[in-house]
């Protein structure tokens, strides 16, 4: 057999063995195109020659070779923040934010044309891939803009002493209802979870007057809460008063009616015994008249006034003198 190799040829350049490395090379990048991971916290939407095909979960997974699928991954599982007015530097323990300040997203005009600076966050999850990726193309932009369109509304419609007061709970939560809406009519695929107003501060030049009113509000609402705790320690006391002296007029008039009744009651026995004899009962009362007067008294003797042999003796009993 003919040899058609030139002499002195290296061996990694006779044919056999680059076909080989050809064919090596081929099934890496084969298997290497073929299967792709997707993590935990991710979906990944899967196209076809650029088409939409399917979206996955996490694991491992098999698609078509050499660019004919491509899978895109998107953190549907993880809570992403946007800041507005201020930036983080780093988060943790000792949470840094940065010097820079940012007028054009947080200085806006109140609802009584109060200038007033609004820092906020807004907390999302990516709840269709497909529309992420597919439906917007500037996306955090879009997300940005319509959360500032929705905080600039909100504070426009109210006083500026509400917005750093009673009013802040109610612009987070109609913060999240209005750009919800917002984002589903734009058909981004996303949900807004959660608007947390951060700080609200007065310009600069008015912060010190802000300040004086927010501690004159304070001494206000200080004043009023310990005028109702006044109130609402006299009041119950002086109806608990009340009450006694009600309880008490109502004991007495019932004590008088009972010994009123009495009194008829008893009346009315001593007449009838008086109608059936009337000289007994007559001498009765008297002597029961007699011994109710003289009970209490001990220095009296009586006698009968027809009496004519009569002689005076000592008291022994007392300190002297005769009785």
């Amino acid at each position: 057999m003919r040899n058609v190799n030139p002499p002195n040829m290296p061996a990694w350049m006779r044919p056999t063995t680059v076909v080989i490395i050809v064919a090596a090379i081929a099934v890496m990048a084969l298997f290497g195109t073929s299967f792709y991971i997707v993590d935990q916290t991710e979906e990944a939407v899967v196209t076809r020659f650029g088409r939409y095909l399917t979206t996955s979960g996490p694991g491992m997974h098999y698609k078509l070779p050499f660019g004919i699928d491509a899978h895109y991954p998107v953190k549907t599982r993880v809570v992403q923040t946007e800041q507005f007015g201020f930036r983080t530097l780093s988060a943790g323990v000792n949470t840094q934010y940065s010097d820079e300040v940012f007028p054009d997203e947080s200085t806006m005009l109140t609802g009584d044309l109060n200038i007033v600076d609004v820092e906020w966050i807004i907390q999302y999850r990516i709840v269709d891939p497909k529309a992420w990726l597919f439906n917007v193309q500037e996306r955090i932009k879009t997300i940005r803009d319509i959360s500032q369109s929705a905080i600039n509304m909100l504070v426009g419609d109210r006083t500026i002493l509400d917005i750093m007061g009673p009013e802040r709970t109610a612009i987070e939560e109609q913060g999240v209802a209005l750009m919800n809406d917002t984002l589903k009519s734009y058909g981004l695929g996303i949900d807004i979870i959660a608007v947390k107003l951060q700080n609200i501060v007065p310009p600069k030049g008015v912060q010190e007057a802000f300040e004086d009113v927010n501690k004159a509000i304070q001494d206000m609402n200080r004043l009023i809460n310990e005028g109702k705790e006044a109130y609402n320690k006299e009041i119950p006391k002086a109806q608990g008063e009340a009450d006694r002296l009600v309880q008490v007029a109502q004991g007495y008039a019932a004590e008088r009616v009972n010994k009123s009744n009495g009194d008829v009651a008893r009346f009315n026995s001593v007449y009838e015994e008086y109608r059936k004899a009337p000289e007994v009962t007559r001498r009765r009362l008297y002597y029961e008249m007699m011994e109710q007067v003289f009970q209490e008294d001990k220095g009296t003797t009586l006698i009968d006034r027809d009496f004519q042999n009569f002689l005076q003796m000592k008291n022994l009993d007392s300190a002297g003198g005769l009785r």
